[in-house]
């Protein structure tokens, strides 16, 4: 690899951290078992299937990408296709007279071994002129990857006790492209990339997808970036490109610009919606895999696995093997890290670190949470009235309206940085209500969301 000219490679190097995260978004979940309810329907993003399988199965064998570019005199283009291909692993245990026969489970003093499915990393790397996809319908360059099988044998204390093998089946892939200039004074061009699964294996009737996966490109994405021009934006273009832009039809597929802000050298074309110029977060310590979670829930939870939990999700795959080892090697302070950040408002203020947050309310001494009152419906409230629940629908958490018509007592009096006011409740006959009051946790509520009862 790395067969691209140094500017390029330099922009697709900053640009594949985000590229690694969609390839593996979802590849393993928590609690990162194979036996888990939600690791039994995998690979949801980018799965293109052979095309006999596509009437059967219900999913598209192909994607689309079209974007607007400015590729200068001479310029070329660089095409990086990234995929996923299955690879099924099934466990064999050792017999005594020393052969291997197929176990649904074989435990080991560190991990629990299962049949999986294993995710192999693959890449179709292109470097085109640009002048040759123009005026002559493009070009087309097709790829196979052979099938490909491997034994691992597994031993305990010098003896062998079984095996895993490993298949993957033959998989064929085209990849199109067509660059068409656009009319107008601005030197642009569309540039059309379809990716296709070119497979020829004709599934039985009725073939289940579990079938299809082997022979399925998983996650596909590209990479795109011109030695000297520079790509438009999908979502934000300039208004003399507006109209070109969109007359581009992107097909299972959604390009953003990659890279830090401002640098337009490089597109990727991803499965999942993006924004331009998306960033991993600096907090974060690795790839977790699934991204319905937090970091800091995930690293939480993973640590909290019971020894056996954790032996299984470390048979279940390598990647999985590794959150486990990340939670419980975290360290307190790094985990701290993980529990939140204003990005925006430290940009403004200047503020370069958590140790000096852009605002403190104990240092403010405009506000005073305890002895500050608001006016509702013409009675001073503040910490110590008692008021009437009348929670909003609009704008409420769904779960206070259970609390409309109870009673409460006001604790405090915040105001937000936008000049609301915030009430802080807690709720009077809850048996909680000490607990919830020396943990400072409350329910919060908006002064037209209360009524003021008469002071007894």
């Amino acid at each position: 690899m790395n067969g691209f000219p140094e500017g390029i490679e330099r922009g697709f190097a900053a640009a594949r951290q985000i590229a690694d995260a969609v390839l593996l978004e979802g590849y393993v979940l928590y609690p990162y078992r194979a036996s888990a309810a939600k690791n039994r329907l995998r690979w949801q993003f980018g799965v293109l299937v052979p095309p006999e399988y596509t009437a059967q199965g219900g999913e598209h064998s192909h994607q689309r990408t079209e974007c607007v570019m400015e590729a200068r005199a001479d310029d070329r283009l660089a095409v990086e296709l990234r995929f996923l291909r299955v690879q099924r692993r099934t466990v064999e245990q050792a017999t005594a007279n020393g052969q291997f026969e197929p176990v649904e489970r074989l435990e080991l003093a560190d991990r629990v071994l299962v049949e999986w499915d294993e995710g192999v990393e693959e890449r179709i790397e292109l470097l085109l002129p640009v002048e040759e996809l123009t005026g002559t319908g493009g070009q087309q360059h097709g790829f196979r990857l052979p099938g490909v099988g491997s034994t691992e044998l597994l031993h305990e204390h010098g003896t062998a006790v079984g095996r895993l093998v490993r298949r993957r089946e033959q998989v064929d892939g085209l990849v199109r492209l067509r660059v068409e200039d656009l009319p107008g004074p601005y030197r642009a061009q569309r540039l059309t990339v379809e990716v296709e699964n070119a497979s020829t294996w004709t599934p039985r009737r009725k073939a289940g997808r579990e079938e299809a996966l082997p022979r399925s490109l998983v996650s596909v994405h590209l990479l795109l970036g011109l030695e000297h021009g520079r790509f438009l934006s999908v979502t934000d273009p300039p208004e003399w490109a507006r109209p070109a832009v969109q007359r581009c039809r992107n097909k299972h597929t959604w390009p953003v610009l990659a890279g830090p802000d401002g640098d337009r050298r490089v597109l990727l074309s991803s499965p999942i919606i993006l924004e331009d110029h998306p960033r991993i977060a600096p907090e974060s310590l690795g790839t977790l895999y699934d991204a319905t979670e937090i970091d800091e829930i995930l690293a939480l939870r993973t640590a909290a696995l019971t020894e056996d939990e954790k032996r299984e999700a470390r048979g279940t795959d390598d990647r999985a093997g590794a959150v486990v080892d990340l939670a419980e090697s975290m360290p307190p302070e790094v985990l701290e890290r993980l529990h939140g950040a204003v990005r925006g408002l430290r940009e403004i203020t200047g503020d370069s670190g958590p140790e000096q947050p852009w605002w403190d309310p104990g240092g403010d001494p405009t506000v005073d949470p305890e002895r500050d009152r608001v006016l509702v419906d013409g009675r001073s409230v503040g910490a110590g009235s008692r008021v009437v629940l009348r929670p909003g629908r609009r704008r409420t958490d769904a779960q206070d309206l259970f609390l409309a018509g109870r009673t409460g007592v006001v604790e405090a009096v915040l105001h937000d940085v936008d000049g609301s006011v915030h009430l802080a409740v807690t709720v009077e006959d809850d048996p909680g209500a000490d607990l919830w009051r020396a943990q400072g946790r409350f329910r919060y509520f908006q002064p037209d969301e209360v009524t003021p009862l008469e002071e007894s």
